[in-house]
């Protein structure tokens, strides 16, 4: 994030390529998984927007981070450790949840739904027993509160501000948030479908699903790791923070679009069922 781009449309499209990034952070997939599984069963009808809420309440804290940010901004500089520090315990956190992650997939029955498994929300696991929309928020909101998502929204607010003021930093918390929303509103649509039919083409579905939340997290630390261990690594990622933000999600995308074909079509599910 050192090296954000001088130009506002390409910062503000490379923020928002980071909201989208961030919602589908494993410990979101986990809660809002929870959060689905939870309210199929006491009310369906929420259950389909409970990534929407979860999102929300979570951008709502990231807004009012922007606008703190911008207001102390001409009067504080970002100290130079805090973007460091801040990746490091990315990473950490990053190969702590692939590789937890790629475990439930293979130890989870053939005839049971992965569940995308998270840190952060076994802290606050009876949260996600509500079937109230302000709580559902609320749970979003304590998730915001955590030194990368607070640190990544301090950075580019700090860019922000560069281009005119805290309005540019507000529009920047916005379309971090919008994109937050995109992932984990399109997760919580998700998991209800396939809770509803819980039957063997959605085992296979969400393993698919687990494998490349998991994989992708582990690749992700691993390429930081190397970032910080190689200069030359270092030098070739510079300036193409986008480019890399936006295959992430093309990956997860792609993902996605081909478990939901094998939830439509009922492809090769025995196979993989018993193999996995």
């Amino acid at each position: 994030m050192d090296t954000l781009p001088n130009d506002w449309l390409a910062l503000m499209l490379l923020v928002f390529t980071l909201g989208v990034k961030h919602g589908l952070d494993a410990d979101h997939l986990a809660t809002i998984d929870g959060l689905t599984r939870f309210n199929a069963r006491q009310n369906p009808k929420l259950a389909r927007w409970c990534g929407a809420l979860f999102s929300l309440g979570h951008g709502a804290v990231v807004i009012v981070i922007a606008l703190a940010v911008g207001s102390v901004a001409q009067r504080w500089a970002v100290p130079e450790w805090l973007e460091d520090f801040g990746a490091w315990i990315s990473i950490t956190f990053l190969a702590l949840l692939g590789a937890l992650n790629l475990v439930a997939v293979l130890t989870t029955r053939p005839n049971e739904v992965v569940q995308t498994v998270g840190l952060k929300g076994r802290f606050f696991a009876r949260l996600q027993r509500t079937g109230n929309p302000a709580l559902i928020a609320l749970v979003g909101a304590f998730f915001a509160f955590s030194f990368d998502t607070m640190s990544q929204t301090a950075l580019f607010a700090f860019t922000g501000m560069q281009f005119g003021g805290v309005a540019h930093a507000l529009t920047l918390g916005l379309l971090f948030m919008l994109g937050m929303m995109l992932t984990d509103g399109i997760n919580g649509l998700w998991i209800s479908r396939l809770i509803r039919r819980a039957d063997r083409i959605a085992c296979v579905a969400s393993r698919v699903m687990g494998l490349a939340v998991g994989g992708l997290s582990l690749l992700v630390a691993g390429f930081g790791i190397a970032k910080y261990a190689s200069p030359e690594v270092a030098a070739w990622v510079d300036g193409k923070e986008l480019a890399f933000g936006l295959s992430f999600i093309l990956v997860v995308a792609l993902s996605f679009f081909f478990a939901l074909r094998l939830a439509r079509t009922g492809g090769p599910t025995k196979a993989w069922s018993s193999s996995l």
